[in-house]
């Protein structure tokens, strides 16, 4: 698709200002600019929502209406457009079922592997297991040695006696004689009474034959009939052997199992038919019956429930009840507490129980009376009446909403121990491949995946290479696909909620590139998240393969390296909001690097620069981490400086989230909130938290589900300006309220769209279409709300006010004042103070959160956590981030960052480098130190020596 351009005129979608701009097509074109500056607008919004449009208009309209249809974005004309294919960074799988293999549809060509080639072994003896069939059955019965006496039987059923009568009657109909029930052979007309209730083993009694020299018919003809009744089961039974018989493996009453089916000789255990589903835990057969295919189970820690055993009851021993005041009946706390008040005093006045006595003085059986309401310590989820559920029968009591969340604080989620994790039952395990299960192969790494993949072939016979070479190279491809993706820390296992939004967007390409597409438009939002700049080579290297492929890759990009290697580059700007929405340079990097408008060209060209900050801080407080043992992390022991700024590197997959957001964040919260520490948290201890008085977490989460919530909101923002809004003169004359200035509240709010501004318009086949409101034309509000006005503006018009012209606006009111500056100190200067949460990406939305505590009175004792907080930011917004950081700390507070930004990490008071590779080849501290001491100290630092560069160059 080399040659043409995409030819785009008179653009104003958002912020962008009627462009026009000429795209090369089959190029590597990267589109930067300020944040805010309108990148999502040309990018997403123009280009990839016509390109998509055009696409689906051309379906039926039949097809469109299951389809999720774009509206026509403002521009004139757009020519020169393939069809196209967004690749965002949004979490599109919540469900706990999908994982890294089913999403890339590894796990559909494993399935398929295993149920063809795959080899059933038996749990018990670890044997293979084997089908046969009649004839060969017949050849093994025929080869016992000669003169043995056996029967040949076919079991009928082992259910209980009053359900036999009708199989019994048809075996008489057939002219069988003999039955053997249990261990004794009956005349078939003189079998004695069974009992209903018991079960008995039921077997035919086929025939009674010789093993003879001479070959016969009779065997075969037999053993047919036996699997025919047994339903592809028969047992021989060895009546006596021959006395001068040498085979020791052969003992009179021994019984031989054949079948048709997987069937071990052994145990007994069998397995059915071997199909794609077996290996599917989101199938009945599949799935382990004990997790329902989940791996895991969640229970209630009884430790956390009683986390302090010196109390008594009446102190507080039980923590979900809290202390209470005798008698305990008359407690009068929340409605939950009080129903365990309730039992517990119940419990005590029937089994006469001292509620003053210390929990871990108390006899056993009456601690187990408290907490399951008996003395053998079972939970009995029926119901049972008040005075013998116990407490963890109130928590577990279900349908219950406030329990339900209430236990959630209470239980912890553990390795389902009778499928290991795996997700699957039994019958999927015992199917194996070069000795290893489909659970085992998920489990791996992509790296690990692809080794074993390569290495199958040669372990294989003839008959099976030629089953599976296909499918082999379909999964290898594909994992091929991942590790270029930098994924290769991955396992196949991983559930795809708990990857980064990064992450996320790096396997829809994976996927994308595997489909062979050619001729499309690509566009991707920043693909480079999340990733050390190690892995970024590799990135950057598939997007070059994805463009020779014969297709347009446009990526949303700020990241030097991928700048570098951009056939073309778009810089929109000059500044944000109303500000932006302009071409300001474009061209190659020589061409951004020249002009004298472009903020990103003067960062390119060393005109600009972040500087890091002079001078050695020093520390005499730390935070010591010792014995992390979460996911990957091997017994890590690290310190980290109180009141400095410390970043947190390593390559993908190192264990930098374990560290930081799994072990420190969790054990801090724990502790400044004085709750137990949860076991899960797997740490032996974390030494100096008492010099930290609150924990905050500022991730890329977003700030609201629904519509209705906006950064003014969030932020607290929204509250003062209502405030401000109900003690105008106008506003006060009428009586109105706070509440009058809501448009979620009846009274303010227009009632005909429910103060949503619009109304939704459901056309099935087209999209659904979203009319301005005609009572309150989109304000939201109704008319005699709107008539209270602050400077000519309503509380509608302020919503619609971006965070600098609202502060212009309140400029004098220092309750609003502060909350505004504050969104504007993080870089949000541009954006509306009423724009739904749901519009904003994961950087916007963790830069509000950042504001928000921003605008709160620092104690100075602060412990900060931030995830890639650079996350969509310029760099010319990323210096702005880095002055309030480093302000934060100054006042003492600690904070610490997960990042890879080496604009970032060169600027830090102290650096842990975690690794040295992701997965079971990291989880160490590889390197610690400021910046500038490590580099110099640790040499064979993956990071370090990416780092180095920038601490030399002082263009960098």
């Amino acid at each position: 698709m080399s040659g043409g351009v995409i030819s785009i005129r008179g653009a104003g979608q958002h912020n962008l200002k009627n462009i026009d701009l000429d795209l090369p097509k089959g190029k590597l074109i990267v589109i930067t600019g300020v944040s805010g500056s309108g990148k999502s607008s040309l990018a997403f919004d123009t280009l990839y929502a016509e390109g998509q449009r055009r696409y689906v208009e051309s379906l039926s309209p039949y097809a469109r209406q299951f389809l999720n249809l774009h509206a026509k974005p403002d521009v004139d004309h757009i020519d020169g457009l393939s069809p196209a294919i967004s690749v965002s960074q949004k979490h599109c799988h919540k469900n706990p079922r999908s994982t890294v293999s089913t999403v890339t549809e590894i796990h559909d060509y494993l399935r398929l592997m295993y149920a063809r080639i795959g080899v059933p072994h038996s749990p018990a003896t670890g044997k293979p297991i084997s089908r046969l069939s009649a004839s060969r059955i017949a050849q093994e019965v025929v080869g016992l040695p000669i003169g043995t006496k056996l029967h040949i039987l076919a079991p009928i059923t082992q259910a209980k006696g009053g359900e036999l009568l009708k199989s019994i009657a048809e075996m008489r109909r057939l002219g069988y004689t003999r039955l053997k029930i249990d261990d004794t052979v009956y005349d078939i007309n003189e079998i004695p009474p069974l009992q209903r209730d018991s079960t008995h083993k039921i077997y035919v009694v086929v025939d009674r034959v010789v093993i003879a020299q001479e070959k016969s018919n009779r065997i075969p003809s037999s053993v047919e009939n036996a699997l025919l009744i047994g339903k592809g089961i028969m047992h021989v039974e060895i009546v006596s052997l021959p006395q001068d018989c040498a085979a020791q493996e052969y003992q009179p009453g021994q019984i031989l199992v054949f079948s048709e089916h997987f069937i071990c000789p052994e145990s007994g255990f069998h397995i059915g038919e071997v199909e794609p589903r077996l290996f599917s835990f989101n199938t009945v057969c599949g799935a382990c019956k004990h997790c329902l295919g989940m791996g895991r189970n969640h229970a209630i820690d009884i430790n956390l429930v009683v986390p302090n055993t010196e109390l008594s009851i009446l102190e507080g021993a039980i923590d979900p009840m809290g202390p209470i005041r005798p008698p305990a009946n008359t407690y009068h706390g929340p409605s939950f507490a009080h129903q365990c008040a309730h039992e517990i005093a119940l419990i005590a006045k029937m089994h006469a129980i001292d509620l003053s006595i210390p929990w871990c003085k108390m006899d056993e059986g009456l601690r187990n009376v408290i907490l399951f309401g008996n003395k053998d310590g079972t939970l009995n989820t029926e119901f049972k009446p008040a005075g013998s559920r116990g407490i963890l029968g109130l928590l577990n009591e279900s349908g219950n909403i406030v329990a339900e969340k209430i236990a959630e604080r209470y239980s912890v989620s553990s390795t389902c121990p009778h499928c290991m994790g795996f997700r699957l039952s039994p019958e999927s395990l015992s199917v194996k491949i070069d000795g290893k299960h489909i659970g085992e192969v998920c489990a791996f790494s992509v790296d690990e995946a692809i080794a074993w993949c390569e290495g199958l072939p040669s372990k294989l016979s003839e008959y099976e290479n030629a089953v599976c070479t296909k499918l082999l190279e379909e999964v290898v491809k594909r994992l091929k696909f991942l590790s270029n993706v930098g994924l290769s820390h991955l396992t196949l296992d991983r559930e795809s909620r708990t990857l980064s939004g990064g992450e996320s967007q790096r396997i829809k390409l994976a996927s994308q590139i595997g489909s062979g597409l050619t001729g499309v438009l690509y566009v991707l939002d920043e693909p480079s998240i999340g990733l050390h700049q190690r892995d970024n080579a590799l990135l950057i290297n598939t997007l070059k393969n994805l463009r020779d492929m014969g297709n347009t890759v446009v990526v949303i990009e700020h990241d030097d390296e991928m700048m570098l290697n951009a056939d073309h580059i778009v810089d929109v700007g000059p500044g944000a909001g109303t500000h932006g929405g302009e071409i300001v340079a474009q061209g190659t990097t020589e061409d951004i690097a020249a002009s004298k408008e472009s903020i990103t060209g003067k960062y390119l060209s060393g005109e600009m620069r972040i500087d890091p900050p002079k001078g050695k801080k020093s520390f005499t407080n730390w935070i010591e981490i010792k014995g992390a043992r979460k996911n990957n992390l091997q017994n890590v022991d690290v310190k980290i400086p109180i009141g400095g700024f410390t970043c947190v590197t390593g390559v993908s997959g190192s264990g930098k989230s374990s560290l930081i957001w799994d072990t420190l964040y969790k054990y801090a919260l724990h502790r400044v909130d004085g709750e137990p520490i949860r076991p899960d948290i797997e740490c032996d201890t974390i030494l100096g938290l008492e010099n930290i008085d609150k924990v905050i977490e500022i991730d890329q989460s977003p700030i609201g589900r629904t519509p209705a919530s906006n950064p003014a909101t969030y932020v607290g923002l929204f509250s003062h300006i209502r405030t401000w809004f109900a003690g105008l003169p106008l506003a006060k004359s009428r009586g109105y309220t706070v509440s009058r200035f809501s448009f979620n509240a009846k009274g303010g709010r227009c009632e005909t769209c429910r103060g949503d501004g619009y109304i939704r318009i459901e056309m099935h086949f087209l999209p659904d279409m979203y009319v301005k409101c005609e009572e309150c034309h989109g304000l939201r509000y109704n008319r005699e709300t709107l008539d209270v006005t602050y400077k000519g503006k309503s509380i509608a018009d302020v919503l619609c006010m971006t965070v600098d012209e609202a502060l212009e606006c309140f400029n004098a009111i220092p309750l609003i004042k502060e909350k505004l500056h504050a969104l504007r100190e993080v870089g949000m200067g541009y954006v509306r103070i009423g724009q739904p949460s749901t519009t904003l990406s994961g950087g916007e939305s963790q830069r509000v959160k950042l504001s928000k505590e921003l605008s709160k009175r620092s104690t100075g004792r602060t412990l900060y956590i931030l995830d890639e907080p650079t996350t969509g930011l310029h760099i010319s917004d990323v210096k702005n981030l880095l002055r309030i950081l480093h302000m934060l700390a100054k006042l003492g507070n600690t904070v610490v960052v997960i990042e890879h930004n080496l604009h970032v990490v060169k600027t830090a008071d102290y650096v842990i480098d975690i690794g040295p590779e992701g997965g079971d080849r990291g989880g160490s501290v590889v390197a610690f130190g400021p910046p500038a001491e490590l580099v110099k100290q640790y040499p064979n630092s993956i990071t370090a020596q990416y780092l180095l560069p920038y601490l030399q160059n002082p263009k960098t």
